[in-house]
């Protein structure tokens, strides 16, 4: 249990500069050397030989550059550098995106920042109901598949004591902590484009963003998150 559709309200970046939402390089340095988030690249996506042609006209689908035809996050995983190598350091991110300007840019959750997401459709009806109650939400991330809120650290056992009160916990929520990670804008996987439900507002000074703690909003999730498919295998 590691790890929208409707109206994008969060893209208006309104207090970031042009040059930091620019390009997964700019926004990257931004993560790690203002806000302290440890993040690496992503695997990224590859168009197969056969597929280029189409691609010119937007008709192929990005394969995973890990290779693998049944990856279940095709390019929004990492994979060389490992999860490991997640730094704040920006003379190595800026490094790796020198190399790779158009990887996807993954946020290692754990500390100082963590997440938890659920299938889009259910992300549509959380949010709906946390402005509804006036909760405070920080970042929200919006991939085709799901919505990532990014929430103040957590431990299991914490996580644990929450969700033993509910009856039943969906499989489709999924929590991204300590060994977790989740992928940030502005990037592009084989899923498509990943960008801001709800836009960062860097803190005083631009530091980090303001989080919420888990416990304000899990018992929403679970109960959004109910109304979404479970299983194995699921969009990521």
């Amino acid at each position: 249990m590691r790890e929208i559709l409707g109206r994008r309200r969060g893209f208006m970046w309104s207090k970031w500069s042009k040059r930091e939402r620019a390009t997964p390089r700019a926004a990257a340095l931004t993560y790690a050397e203002r806000w302290h988030w440890p993040v690496l690249p992503g695997v990224g996506c590859a168009l197969p030989a056969d597929e280029r042609r189409g691609a010119s006209r937007g008709g192929a689908v990005r394969a995973c550059g890990c290779a693998r035809v049944d990856c279940a996050v095709p390019g929004a995983h990492p994979h060389d550098p490992e999860l490991l190598a997640a730094t704040t350091d920006p003379r190595m991110v800026g490094w790796w995106w020198t190399k790779r300007p158009d990887a996807p840019v993954l946020l290692a959750t754990g500390r100082p920042v963590s997440a938890v997401s659920l299938p889009a459709s259910a992300g549509v009806k959380a949010l709906a109901t946390l402005d509804a109650m006036g909760v405070r939400l920080g970042p929200v991330v919006a991939t085709p598949t799901r919505t990532a809120l990014l929430v103040a650290p957590y431990s299991m056992e914490e996580l644990g004591e929450l969700l033993y009160r509910h009856d039943w916990v969906p499989s489709s929520l999924r929590y991204h902590g300590p060994g977790g990670y989740v992928v940030l804008p502005p990037s592009r996987t084989g899923a498509g484009r990943v960008g801001w439900e709800r836009a960062p507002q860097p803190g005083p000074g631009g530091g980090a963003p303001w989080l919420p703690d888990i416990s304000v909003i899990v018992d929403t999730l679970v109960e959004a998150g109910s109304s979404a498919p479970d299983g194995s295998r699921l969009a990521y």
